[in-house]
């Protein structure tokens, strides 16, 4: 059982942090590089599709408080993850902080749990940015096939000169006299998939400029929804104060809403926030990680809080929260305002969106096998170093098939509760990484140190913790079955090929 528990010496992820040359990562990327990484992976699907449905479903106006708390929540990860990330510079996040504090045993639960996080949600929000994709291409008169853009099975109807899924028809609406198809491969979501894993095979420093060009482009967007939506209400007070009362609504008989539903609709919402630990995987191609990955992280997570409660309070100012479960809320809220073109610009603002969340999604799970596989965890292939590009090249192709795969014949409908509980157990391991570091390790030299330690680390477990215990039951049940069918693999084959298995006690000790 020790030998489950060995933690990875000190000495050798610093000399691994130093390594340079053909058959390493590239280290290209500045502050800004990774503050846009951040804000590129987080500003995508919370605000342009979970906001409404957080409010229509669990906490009313008081989303804005289910940010709030999703947002302390991920503060005190955050402070945990730029610690970390200044010690330790390379790729890996998570995985990487808990081989070097708990053990190898967990560093492999965490390893797979983030397959959950970034392979899922990449998968997730590829089905997303489909929808987005085919309606605004749609409403320019582009049609393509119906069956080639939902997953197998799906219904769709043709409404309003558009096809929609069924269950996207609005309130009173039913499919009775409509024309109907069945989807048979969503090759929309495949080929956005496809593309990014192009973008990331052929440079990070490519990929980071793409991103942050998208990035700006969709600042820009939420900037002007803000600004038309704040302008209106401050016009119409009398909309918002109708619709914001009552702020927090009555608790109902399933128990959403009251004072309870804040909590239930950040569990929800979380998924919203996945990303910004995602700069912690580049940090092995970062210029001066020391210094640029707390301002990376730090930096992205503040921006889009600030960004997340203001667009959830505009949005359920302009509009009721129950008519907001829908495709795309913004879309909805800024119809409101009357202006017109509102529509067509939020639609383009989450085809960019959506995408720089995929790219990021797809960069970090490839940089946390590459870590692995490196620690012979996986087999080599997965660490192979592309000579031209110095990126991962099979392994993201690898997770770059899979991600196309499921959104192109699977609908989706609970992996975002999985993607939050995968983010959520990923936080409370690196919280605990931090403490047990500072108590076995207490005067290793941090560019960066969480402040009030153990204070933070332990609020970071408790939030954590206390956020997944309010997902549904079939979520853990689904993680639990995960995690059980990667420890087949654990002790089938990474046990008895791990670099750290394979070296004596005394080695470990000294390497500490």
């Amino acid at each position: 059982m020790s030998n489950l528990l060995r933690t990875k010496p000190m000495s050798m992820l610093t000399q691994e942090a130093a390594e340079q040359g053909e058959h390493t990562l590239k280290r290209s990327l500045g502050a800004v590089n990774l503050i846009t990484l951040g804000i590129g992976a987080v500003i995508g699907a919370g605000i342009f599709v979970l906001t409404g449905q957080a409010a229509a479903r669990y906490a009313g106006p008081a989303v804005a408080l289910s940010f709030v708390l999703a947002g302390f929540t991920c503060a005190f990860a955050g402070l945990c993850y730029a610690e970390f990330a200044s010690i330790i510079p390379i790729a890996g996040s998570a995985y990487t902080y808990g081989y070097a504090t708990l053990g190898e045993l967990v560093a492999w639960i965490i390893g797979w749990d983030l397959v959950l996080e970034y392979a899922f949600g990449a998968a997730t929000v590829a089905s997303g940015w489909s929808g987005y994709f085919n309606s605004l291409l749609q409403q320019w008169g582009i049609y393509i096939p119906p069956q080639l853009t939902a997953s197998t099975g799906t219904p769709l109807v043709f409404y309003q000169h558009q096809w929609l899924p069924v269950m996207s028809l609005p309130p009173g609406v039913t499919d009775v006299g409509l024309q109907h198809a069945t989807g048979f491969i969503n090759l929309i979501a495949m080929g956005v998939v496809m593309l990014i894993t192009a973008i990331l095979v052929i440079g990070i420093k490519e990929s980071a400029n793409f991103n942050s060009a998208i990035v700006i482009i969709k600042l820009g967007i939420v900037g002007v929804f803000l600004a038309i939506g704040g302008y209106f209400l401050f016009k119409h007070p009398d909309v918002a104060k109708m619709n914001w009362h009552p702020f927090i609504p009555p608790k109902d008989a399933n128990g959403n809403f009251g004072w309870g539903g804040i909590p239930k609709g950040a569990s929800r919402i979380f998924f919203a926030y996945i990303g910004f630990d995602a700069v912690s995987t580049a940090a092995q191609e970062a210029k001066k990680p020391q210094r640029d990955m707390p301002i990376g992280i730090l930096g992205s997570l503040g921006v889009c809080t600030v960004l997340y409660i203001l667009v959830s309070m505009v949005l359920t100012g302009l509009v009721s929260y129950k008519t907001l479960d829908v495709g795309a809320p913004v879309a909805l809220g800024i119809d409101a305002t009357g202006v017109s073109w509102g529509s067509m610009l939020v639609k383009i603002g989450a085809v960019f969106g959506l995408a720089t969340v995929m790219l990021v999604m797809l960069l970090g799970q490839t940089r946390v096998f590459y870590s692995m596989s490196k620690d012979q965890l996986l087999p080599k292939w997965a660490s192979a170093i592309h000579p031209k590009f110095r990126t991962p090249w099979i392994t993201t192709i690898v997770f770059g098939a899979f991600a196309a795969i499921m959104p192109a014949f699977l609908p989706i409908d609970r992996l975002a509760d999985l993607v939050n509980i995968g983010t959520l157990l990923a936080f409370t391991i690196v919280c605990a990484g931090v403490w047990v570091l500072r108590v076995r390790h207490p005067n290793l030299n941090r560019p960066f140190k969480t402040p009030f330690v153990p204070v933070i680390p332990a609020l970071g477990i408790l939030s954590a913790v206390y956020l997944m215990s309010q997902l549904a039951a079939i979520t853990w049940e689904v993680m639990i079955g995960w995690l059980l069918f990667g420890l087949i693999i654990y002790f089938g084959y990474s046990q008895k090929h791990s670099k750290v298995q394979q070296m004596t006690e005394a080695q470990v000790a000294q390497g500490d």
